[in-house]
């Protein structure tokens, strides 16, 4: 790909004023809650669209249309039952024991509520996910870059081995997520989220307006695929019936119980933004305000892999020049396109390839093997002409950066509060703490660089990171839900839950294995008891043994051991906490006005495209 002028001085621009926001507000960082908490400042709607933005990663915005092409509009059920009806109960019910507690992470809501040790145990594990989580956003620009050619031309004037592009990438990317945060923390993140939220929109819309009407219109791209890519809930009476490979009850207790709550309700890294508000009524409308434009974001981003399935690549011509410029056999993304293996049924999905070799990767049965996180590059390179091609790279890096970006400021906020100030050096002065959250900044990207290269073993990156929140998120949901709803609930309880739910998880990842994947980081590292149809089956029941183990020992471990004396839980069970009252509020601001709004149309969307 050779961009022109136009694109590079868009891009340019973006780093400059991302950049420029982190310098300007590092004067006004001065204290460790300006920095960890934005100084509780935030109005509600930029916590919303900063609360969605932190979301709207590179895995989310490469990710789902890698799932839409993998698995069709289902992929939806991550939003309309993964995702929104979570959002409405952490405003609703939860945000009044976060923002109410005064905790300045979800760990310490865990020491507030249980002991000790139960944070102890979350702080560790979250932190471990969020480095995860930033390796992954990490991981997939740099591929993204580096398979649309960006920087050939650069290199090859400087004279460069094109091997090191790679590497190139995610060490720039690294640096410059360094700076911003490194200097305005929270705040800097936050105001840069709220930025790339409006890019990401820009950049995308051109991309499926462009892309729908190239394959004929909705009612086209129907008749161009199998009907279960098309229906949301076609197929899912059984889990052999539809290419998630789970069936209804997986959906819904897997993706829109266990791995949405458990997401939504208590990762410190969508929650800090909502705790950052300036008022209890902002912070409980702020995932509200969010789930507005979240319900419509699979138009913006399952739908490109549709397209991506739908558009023959037999439209494009070899040696040609295309639209976009430079579509041709000189470019390896479309050469292995356009090989004679490919399929009419997988439009322009290319092979995935090995690294340094090209050649492409096959399965264990012998099949070769799709690489779905290509499917926006590949639309880009189709639609987009120079000057639009750099606003869908830029929109591309703004949704890097705002993924990458929260994962590192919940990172350091749990790193200096959770596991420095409780167990490595107490009562320090808050400059101190201050220099240790910037130090940790530092630590949590170093360490997201190593756990990028784990993610190129997976040929769609939401597989790996619901794994990962299977993990880390299922068994937490448990000992949330038990510890804000039965005030029985005991320390002991707690951290025997979460250690049974996360071994159950890695006894179930260690005993079985997704079709056509050989042992080992895709599961089967023990002995294979059972082959499911595909990644996110798998992922979702190991969600639902996780939060089941969590669940029954918290409860059991809890009633043999002594509980907390009630005075000291008000205000972290529901039972024994003051509800918020919302009458001095106008109708459209009250928290369950909006709730009611979002779930009926959430529901709507649920009924169109059943």
């Amino acid at each position: 790909m050779t961009l022109s002028w136009v694109d590079w001085l868009l891009m340019l621009v973006y780093f400059a004023f991302v950049l420029g926001i982190g310098v300007a507000l590092k004067r006004y960082t001065k204290t460790s809650a300006d920095f960890f908490q934005a100084g509780r400042a935030m109005p509600a709607w930029v916590c919303g669209l900063a609360f969605i933005s932190a979301n709207l990663g590179a895995q989310e915005i490469i990710g789902m249309a890698a799932s839409g092409a993998k698995y069709g509009i289902a992929t939806s059920h991550f939003y309309w039952i993964g995702a929104i009806p979570a959002m409405v109960f952490l405003g609703i019910f939860m945000m009044p024991f976060y923002y109410g507690s005064r905790a300045r992470s979800v760990p310490e809501y865990l020491r507030l509520r249980f002991d000790e040790k139960t944070r102890a145990f979350n702080a560790l594990s979250f932190a471990l996910m969020t480095v995860f989580s930033s390796g992954i956003s990490m991981y997939a620009m740099a591929k993204l870059l580096e398979l649309l050619h960006v920087l050939d031309s650069p290199f090859r004037t400087l004279g460069l081995n094109p091997s090191y592009i790679f590497d190139t990438c995610i060490a720039a990317s690294a640096l410059v997520v360094l700076v911003y945060i490194f200097f305005g923390g929270l705040s800097s993140a936050i105001y840069n989220e709220v930025l790339q939220f409006f890019l990401i929109v820009a950049g995308f819309l051109p991309l499926v307006y462009l892309g729908v009407r190239d394959a004929g219109g909705w009612r086209a791209m129907q008749q161009s695929l199998p009907s279960s890519m098309t229906h949301s809930w076609q197929g899912f009476g059984s889990a052999s019936t539809n290419a998630m490979g789970v069936d209804a009850f997986g959906v819904a207790m897997g993706l829109g119980f266990v791995l949405s709550f458990g997401y939504w309700c208590t990762d410190f890294l969508v929650v800090q933004r909502a705790m950052a508000a300036n008022s209890m009524a902002a912070a409980r409308r702020t995932p509200l305000i969010a789930a507005f434009p979240k319900m419509l974001f699979p138009l913006l981003v399952v739908l490109p892999g549709l397209i991506a399935l739908s558009v023959p690549p037999a439209h494009i011509r070899p040696g040609g020049s295309g639209r976009s410029g430079g579509l041709g056999p000189s470019n390896p993304v479309i050469a292995i396109v356009e090989s004679p293996e490919a399929l009419p049924s997988q439009g322009l999905i290319p092979y995935k390839l090995r690294a340094g070799t090209g050649q492409v990767v096959y399965d264990s049965d012998g099949r070769a093997v799709r690489d779905y996180d290509l499917a926006v590059p590949v639309l880009l390179l189709r639609y987009f002409p120079a000057g639009m091609l750099g606003l869908g790279l830029t929109a591309l890096l703004a949704s890097f950066m705002s993924g990458m970006a929260g994962n590192v400021t919940a990172f350091n906020t749990v790193w200096t509060y959770d596991i420095y100030q409780a167990y490595i050096r107490k009562g320090a002065t808050d400059a101190h703490y201050l220099w240790v959250g910037r130090m940790a900044t530092i630590f949590g990207i170093a360490a997201s660089v190593a756990t990028a290269y784990v993610a190129a073993q997976f040929n769609n990156i939401m597989d790996v990171l619901q794994l990962v929140f299977a993990f880390v998120n299922a068994p937490l949901l448990a000992t949330f839900l038990l510890g804000m709803f039965w005030k029985r609930t005991t320390g002991h309880g707690a951290f025997a839950g979460l250690l049974a739910g996360t071994a159950a998880a890695a006894l179930h990842h260690g005993l079985t294995l997704p079709l056509g994947a050989a042992s080992g980081v895709k599961g089967g590292w023990v002995a294979i008891v059972h082959m499911y149809p595909s990644e996110m089956a798998q992922n979702f029941w190991t969600a639902i043994f996780a939060w089941t183990a969590c669940f029954v020992t918290t409860i059991a471990v809890s009633l043999v051991t002594k509980p907390r004396d009630e005075q000291e839980l008000v205000g972290l069970v529901h039972s024994l906490t003051t509800k918020p009252r919302d009458e001095q509020l106008a109708w459209y601001a009250r928290p369950a006005t909006l709730a009611a709004i979002v779930l009926a149309v959430t529901l709507l969307l649920n009924v169109v495209f059943y």
